[in-house]
């Protein structure tokens, strides 16, 4: 594990996946993260497919290539570029293994930067190949619910920021593992802002909110005085998920760009709904800060 620090936060990430494993408050001393067996994952990197694929597979050109659910970003060992006290850089580049799945030549760096009032994260892909190259990128931590054990799951909300209408959702079928139908439906909340938590909202599966111009996603509760804030300006969507059916004390706020498949036949990336396309030796620059009360 590899360690930043700086006076209010201590942030461990395991280079295999480039994967925060903890997020310590210091001042008060509690970690911020999902660290529990019944789902042994903390904050995987989504790369360069969210979501389970139809068939495991997809298209490129009419030619089909496997891929694993959420891509294998998190299965690849990066390397260290730059670490220092407070900051991490990590590289991942196109390998042999990634090309039998992804027959493009890309780096994708992720960088870690602490600072006085939480994390930012920032991801750069580069496609290094000689064609337009179509991905995907979510990140996916799970935060404790309750915060420092303040409060219960059900005390909890999620606030959105910045969205005018009612939040529209993904209306999810499992097959048996959750598809979108290519639907939207809408979602009760408070004000179009605020969604009460409680376990049953997450009987369906994953809930995949449309981005109507949501700047920000606060986690809180009345009987906490710890919160935290991801500031998502940057992605398309966000996704609310916990493990269903299990009542499990987490809750993953996971800001995407791109989405799962809609269930059918493998889709074709270069139209998939959601995804990114990078044109030949170009980068893209893709970034969200946690604020950590």
């Amino acid at each position: 594990m590899i360690k930043i620090e700086n006076n209010h936060y201590q942030v461990e990430i395991d280079p295999h996946g480039s994967q925060i494993i903890k997020m310590i408050n210091k001042d008060y001393n509690f970690n911020y993260l999902w660290n529990g067996s019944e789902w042994p994952k903390h904050a995987p990197l989504l790369f360069p497919a969210i979501g389970r694929s139809n068939d495991d597979q997809y298209l490129l050109n009419g030619q089909i290539y496997t891929m694993p659910q959420h891509g294998f970003a998190a299965d690849q060992e990066f390397t260290v570029v730059s670490h220092t006290d407070d900051r991490l850089v990590l590289e991942l580049q196109s390998n042999s293994e990634t090309k039998k799945l992804y027959p493009f030549d890309f780096k994708l760096q992720t960088i870690y930067q602490l600072l006085s009032s939480g994390l930012s994260i920032g991801f750069i892909v580069s496609n290094l190949s000689n064609d337009n190259m179509p991905f995907a990128l979510g990140s996916h931590p799970a935060f404790n619910v309750p915060l420092a054990g303040q409060g219960s799951f059900d005390d909890y909300y999620v606030e959105f920021v910045g969205n005018q209408e009612p939040l529209k959702i993904c209306e999810i079928i499992k097959k048996p593992y959750p598809y979108r139908t290519g639907n939207l439906e809408t979602i009760a909340t408070k004000n179009n802002h605020q969604l009460k938590l409680n376990h049953d909202i997450f009987a369906p599966g994953l809930r995949i909110i449309n981005n109507q111009d949501i700047s920000e996603v606060i986690l809180h509760s009345p009987k906490s005085k710890h919160s935290i804030s991801l500031m998502i300006s940057d992605f398309k969507n966000v996704c609310l998920w916990t493990k269903e059916d299990q009542d499990l004390p987490f809750l993953c706020i996971e800001p995407f760009n791109g989405l799962p498949d809609i269930y059918g036949k493998p889709a074709d990336w270069y139209k998939k709904e959601g995804n990114l396309i990078l044109k030949p030796q170009q980068e893209k620059r893709i970034q969200y800060e946690m604020k950590l009360l």
